[in-house]
């Protein structure tokens, strides 16, 4: 299926999951001279200058022999890298002010639900008790430490600060962001894990990264603070997460509630104790949705940009992984 012509190369989609109809319609109306193919004419099809991916099937870019980048759609790239067959080209993930923002009013909705006892009130009110807790806490009492300092953790720590929260944060390499302290490496991951009431998790997942959200982790969080033991919200990806070492971490007391937007298989299986656990908040991979209207346009004038000679911006490190 081919929409729209003329012109310049052609844009393959490859979408796994998601319908291709307004992703389709979308690139048709921002590229009228590019044609869009949801499959190559051959193996080596000479006409493709870009892919558009989400999780495409492995072998399907190595042997396109003109194909000058690939852009992914979401804001993670780990479902890019499944595919081991990879050519040689720039991958360019998705950075895009709706995509950082419908994430960081993820976060901020999450951290206030757990900070001014969301899940208590809601029990109450299945129960009919009427009781106020009156041992609520500023926002200045708690601190809110953010697992990846990237594009969408810099966002959400700037607006947690913003609502008055104390903010730490960590990521791999040291970060300088006013307001917020930071941490950074192995070295530092004792000190931030010791530094916070509520945990969001937004880091990209990488063969260092899997699983890190584990029971050992768990144990290092050590503060005791206004909410108990930590609470932890991740919105990364799945795969940083061992689900059952997070379940154990809540029967032992190691977190006192968590959120979950990303699950290590989606979606989660019907038989998954953490639907009923009661301290367990469970969202469907929602927190910052891959919108075709506010994606496509910056897509299609990098395209536009690099054909000038322009360079690429925002970079995959394949070393790193993101």
């Amino acid at each position: 299926m081919t929409a729209n012509n003329t012109g310049k190369g052609r844009i393959l989609l490859s979408l796994t999951g998601w319908s291709p109809d307004v992703w389709l319609d979308q690139l048709a109306k921002a590229a009228p001279d590019r044609a869009v193919t949801l499959t190559p004419d051959s193996e080596a099809d000479p006409s493709i200058d870009y892919a558009v991916v989400w999780k495409q099937p492995p072998g399907l870019l190595s042997k396109l022999p003109n194909l000058k980048a690939i852009f992914s759609l979401g804001a993670g790239v780990d479902h890019v890298f499944v595919d081991t067959s990879l050519p040689n080209v720039p991958i360019v993930r998705v950075v895009s002010p709706n995509l950082t923002t419908r994430m960081s009013e993820y976060v901020v909705w999450q951290v206030l639900d757990h900070h001014r006892q969301g899940r208590l009130y809601r029990a109450q009110q299945a129960a009919r008790i009427w009781e106020e807790d009156r041992n609520q806490k500023a926002a200045a009492e708690l601190t809110v430490g953010i697992m990846g300092l990237g594009e969408l953790g810099r966002d959400a720590a700037a607006k947690l600060e913003m609502m008055g929260f104390q903010v730490s944060g960590w990521a791999r390499t040291e970060k300088h962001i006013e307001g917020v302290t930071c941490y950074a490496g192995s070295d530092g991951l004792g000190a931030f894990l010791a530094s916070a009431d509520i945990f969001v998790v937004l880091l990209p997942l990488t063969p260092e990264t899997s699983e890190i959200l584990n029971r050992d982790l768990f144990a290092r969080m050590t503060k005791v603070g206004p909410l108990g033991a930590p609470v932890l919200i991740n919105a990364g990806r799945g795969g940083l997460q061992n689900e059952a070492d997070i379940l154990t971490a809540l029967d032992q007391g190691l977190l006192s509630a968590v959120t979950l937007d990303v699950f290590q298989q989606e979606p989660l299986a019907d038989d998954s104790p953490l639907w009923n656990h009661p301290k367990v908040t469970i969202t469907p991979h929602a927190a910052a949705a891959s919108m075709p209207s506010s994606l496509i346009a910056p897509i299609i004038a990098q395209m536009d940009a690099h054909d000038r000679g322009e360079p690429l911006v925002n970079l995959v490190d394949r070393k790193v992984g993101y």
